[in-house]
């Protein structure tokens, strides 16, 4: 969830997402063990009253702490003195501020006189992160969506304020970027949703209870049975403890799996490191059970070198990779050395740490130790798994589970950037290989999950295909997810002949599936049949409140003549969402092509309120001026959109032989001159910047 390196990899998760929505939902609603609709979830603190003292030091673990309310009780952060950033690559300001007892986090940019412009203020809801290393906030807006706040707090040299994973660019999400549910699988307990919503692909919405931190029943599974076991008049303990899951008595794999559910990422930068299993909710993993009827976890392919890559999730993944995992048989876990009850600090947890090391190695220290081979320390941990700076959360210092006979020479705290962590580690393009469990029997569903896990990110499209494409015709599987990864992955590689059937398969088996029937209205229309797509984004609409589905209904009512039925699609849509950019900018173009340019102004404006590093806004108020006649604004708005744009895009050629044509109007023919020959340094063949060009070196030569 937290990785950007690119506009295109920005724009490329976009489909992810929907992907993984779709791959996300189950069909068994009528079984709670799969789907996560079990009611008998109960509040936690009803633990306390029969074991008082795990209860008690649990509630001061990280994962006790992992999301809750911010309030003035729990604020760690500088919300008065130290409390503002300015982000240069941007080139925004935040604040961070309290007033009344109320938390908010505030945007802004300046305009050329220095006054503040493009102003974005959201009420911090919620926090996320237990401030032992980060705390990132989150907004509850009136769709009930969780939306992730571009500042966070990291606890590294006393506090400070700095930008979230994946924000620290120029093209950033800002206050844009929504929390998913599989987000808050691992962040904490399960919430209530409404019935259904992970199967239904209609995105994470939170109306009901939110809970505050991980809670008891993530380890031992439901309570409701076990309380109503210690409520029987004649129940034996035996009977209580069969109603609860004790992790201590679990086979070693299954023990380890509880904690693996959410500590086990190879990576997080795209593979995929993981796919749910088509027939699973969101929220329906419950202790005990094999972690692979949940989910499948992937790596990549052996010998694809990662430089030795550190990252915030992965210790599970560095653990086993340790001689002290691999050599123990099994009897090695997490609990071997962590209390999940109780997290010891300080002087307290190195003693506790090394004792579970000399539990296993003090003869061999000791007699390393004697012959003058071996330091005589009593940190075993801070040589054999050291602090390292995490890769992929620049700001954040972990332990690495991988224990090691030697620390690494090099500096493991060194200050990184996250654009020397992402180099190279997005663009991936190889073998997504079988991670956990080790093995999979060769069935049905195992060919053609180790199919969908090549395609659904695009790592290996190539021998994906043909490999998913042969593993659905051989077993013709009844679940429509199958079908829908293949037709995404046929659209991603230009395909859309052989997307637009499959798209189809998929909806004969779910008819109201809204992701399917909007990538196959826009498939459709691009195909060349606009009208036939329609029928298809509409019944999208109306399943879903996704603000890209109705701009996608309205550009291809727009692209067939229908503008008044584009324009209603569009307003509609902002009634559910005032923020979205992408309907602003799109209303503003259909006001314009109307003659409302007083209205086109206000959304084209509002549009750069809500993205000021969309450069499509800014081209469009521009031209809106100069039809006016007003230049020199026109002027600001390009440079912004050429600022805001990629040098390769090839739609700044346009912006910059129309900012040529400005200043020749305004007289500056040399500046003129320069812009048009940018233009045709992007596409040669751009009739207007060539006619520019050729008249600025005529009039420069008079």
């Amino acid at each position: 969830m937290y990785r950007f390196r690119s506009v295109v990899a920005a724009l490329a998760l976009v489909s992810i997402a929907v992907v993984l929505l779709f791959i996300r939902y189950n069909h068994r609603q009528n079984d709670s063990q799969r789907t996560g609709t079990s009611t008998d979830y109960v509040d936690s603190s009803k633990c306390a009253s029969c074991h008082p003292a795990e209860y008690e030091t649990y509630q001061h673990t990280g994962m006790s702490r992992s999301f809750s309310r911010l309030s003035p009780n729990n604020t760690v952060e500088d919300f008065k003195t130290k409390n503002t950033l300015y982000h240069r690559l941007s080139d925004r300001y935040y604040t961070m501020y309290e007033k009344n007892g109320r938390y908010f986090q505030r945007r802004h940019q300046l305009d050329p006189d220095g006054k503040p412009i493009n102003v974005v203020e959201q009420e911090i809801h919620y926090v996320l992160g237990s401030g032992n290393h980060s705390r990132t906030y989150l907004h509850l807006n009136e769709q009930k969506e969780l939306i992730e706040l571009p500042v966070a707090w990291y606890s590294e040299k006393g506090g400070y304020w700095d930008m979230n994973p994946g924000y620290d660019r120029r093209d950033q999400m800002d206050f844009r970027r929504g929390i998913s549910l599989q987000c808050m699988f691992c962040h904490n307990a399960y919430p209530e949703i409404p019935k259904d919503s992970d199967r239904s692909g209609s995105g994470a919405v939170f109306p009901g209870r939110i809970p505050e931190g991980i809670d008891c029943q993530r380890c031992h599974g439901p309570g409701g049975a076990h309380i109503r076991a210690t409520e029987g008049a004649n129940t034996t303990i035996e009977t209580i403890r069969a109603t609860i899951v004790n992790p201590a008595r679990l086979s070693p794999d299954r023990k380890l799996e509880v904690c693996m559910q959410c500590h086990l990422e190879s990576t997080s930068a795209r593979l995929p490191y993981s796919v749910r299993r088509f027939d699973r909710g969101v929220f329906s993993y419950r202790p005990g059970e094999p972690l692979a009827e949940y989910a499948i976890h992937f790596e990549r392919a052996p010998g694809a070198e990662r430089n030795d890559r550190f990252e915030i999730v992965n210790q599970a993944y560095r653990l086993r990779q340790s001689p002290c995992f691999l050599k123990s048989g099994g009897a090695m876990t997490c609990t071997t050395c962590h209390d999940p009850h109780n997290a010891p600090r300080g002087e307290e947890a190195t003693r506790h740490y090394v004792s579970i090391c000399q539990s296993c190695h003090e003869d061999r220290i000791t007699g390393l130790t004697a012959a003058g081979q071996h330091p005589p320390s009593f940190d075993c941990v801070s040589c054999h798994m050291p602090k390292r700076r995490t890769d992929d959360v620049v700001h954040v210092v972990m332990t690495d589970h991988y224990i090691q006979r030697n620390k690494p020479s090099r500096d493991l705290l060194a200050p990184i950037t996250e654009e020397e962590a992402g180099t190279n580690e997005d663009d991936y393009v190889g073998e997504v290989a079988l991670y956990y469990p080790p093995n999979l029997p060769p069935t049905l569903d195992n060919e053609l999950y180790l199919a969908v896990a090549q395609v659904i990110q695009n790592s290996n499209l190539k021998d994906g295909i043909p490999r998913l494409r042969a593993a659905i015709e051989k077993y013709q599987p009844a679940e429509g997810e199958f079908y829908f990864v293949m037709a995404e992955a046929y659209r991603n590689t230009n395909q859309l002949q052989l997307a637009i059937p499959m798209y189809q398969e998929a909806l004969e088996r779910r008819t109201d599936f809204w992701p399917a029937l909007h990538e196959l209205g826009l498939s459709l229309a691009r195909a060349g049949q606009p009208e036939r797509g329609i029928e298809f984004l509409e019944r999208a609409r109306k399943l879903s409140t996704n603000e890209n589905v109705a701009n996608d209904v309205a550009m291809v009512y727009r692209g067939i003549g229908r503008v008044g039925e584009a324009l209603a699609v569009l307003k509609n849509a902002l009634s559910l969402n005032s923020e979205f950019p992408e309907t602003h900018n799109n209303l503003g173009r259909l006001l314009a092509q109307t003659g409302d340019t007083a209205g086109a102004e206000e959304e084209f404006s509002q549009a750069i309120r809500s993205q000021p590093d969309s450069p499509g806004p800014y081209t469009n108020l521009a031209n809106l001026l100069v039809g006016r006649g007003n230049l020199e604004r026109a002027q600001y708005y390009l440079e912004r959109a050429i600022a805001q744009s990629h040098p390769r895009d090839p739609g700044l050629a346009n912006v910059r032989s129309l900012l040529g044509d400005i200043m020749t109007m305004r007289g500056q023919t040399e500046r003129a001159l320069v812009e048009y020959q940018e233009a045709l340094k992007i596409n040669p063949n751009l009739a207007p910047a060539q006619a520019g060009l050729r008249a600025a070196m005529q009039k420069l030569r008079q």
